[in-house]
């Protein structure tokens, strides 16, 4: 692990730009729960394991029509969940190594919490959306706006309580401007702007370090990404506590949770 650790820093020492590549395990150490498997969705959510509902079964577009306060109770706590919880160091440490960089850092991200954006990143591509934005569940219109108010949610039954978010040019119910499972009515023109703006400064850095962090194969969306970025440089730096192997022969394999791995690759950037 060392070895792998000290090859990543001086990949990082002598990068021109960094592009990040992050999946759900970048959260974690912020103390955002695990959805890994429906026990551990459950620990999270004991309410959701009495009705016996998995994630995949609450992350479904339907329910904003069968049973809105079902669906806005699930996801207005996760709203609130995470706008009140503190990026961990890890974040900064990307930012910081990034801006030291000629091309500097630009973020791909499968998460939907804004925890990048909490923490200071200009420029990140929300493939699945953002949950600190809406759209109009009808779609009267292919508006998206920022969601700031929040939804008051039962803690016993998750259920959400009061007046829903509705749209600004309708009045009808909104949704969250996220990529579901089986979501054919999500509003993707946000994220597009997101990717387009990455593609043409991907096209000037192709050079540029990957560090895929948390990212595992159940959904290999940031996966395939970061492998596909890496190719030109086949400079990948893969940060993952479990299936962390790299193929290409530059690749770096850290399997260690996003945290700890960034704490010690910034003590031998630092010599602390």
């Amino acid at each position: 692990m060392r070895e792998q650790l000290q090859r990543a820093a001086e990949l990082i020492d002598s990068a021109d730009a960094l592009f990040v590549c992050a999946g759900a395990g970048m959260g974690v150490d912020s103390g955002l729960p695990d959805f890994r498997g429906a026990e551990g969705f459950w620990r999270a959510y004991p309410p959701y394991a009495k009705l016996g509902l998995r994630f995949d079964e609450l992350a479904d577009p339907r329910h904003f029509a069968a049973d809105p306060e079902l669906a806005w109770g699930f996801f207005g706590h996760r709203h609130a969940l995470y706008r009140a919880t503190t990026p961990h160091e890890g974040f900064g440490l990307l930012r910081s190594w990034g801006g030291g960089t000629r091309g500097g850092v630009r973020v791909f991200t499968s998460n939907v919490d804004g925890q990048f954006q909490s923490a200071g990143f200009e420029s990140v591509a929300e493939v699945h959306g953002s949950i600190r934005h809406l759209q109009c569940f009808a779609r009267c219109t292919t508006d998206i706006w920022p969601f700031d108010t929040g939804v008051r949610v039962d803690a016993d039954t998750m259920r959400a309580v009061g007046p829903l978010p509705s749209c600004r040019r309708c009045g009808e119910l909104a949704r969250p401007n996220i990529l579901m499972f089986d979501d054919l009515g999500w509003i993707p023109d946000r994220t597009k702007g997101q990717l387009d703006e990455l593609r043409e400064w991907r096209a000037s850095h192709r050079d540029a370090v990957v560090i895929e962090i948390g990212a595992g194969l159940a959904v290999p969306t940031v996966r395939r990404q970061a492998e596909l970025a890496s190719a030109a440089s086949a400079a990948l730096i893969r940060i993952n506590p479990r299936e962390a192997g790299v193929r290409h022969g530059r690749g770096i394999s850290v399997e260690a949770d996003a945290l700890p791995a960034l704490r010690a690759i910034d003590a031998l950037l630092t010599g602390g």
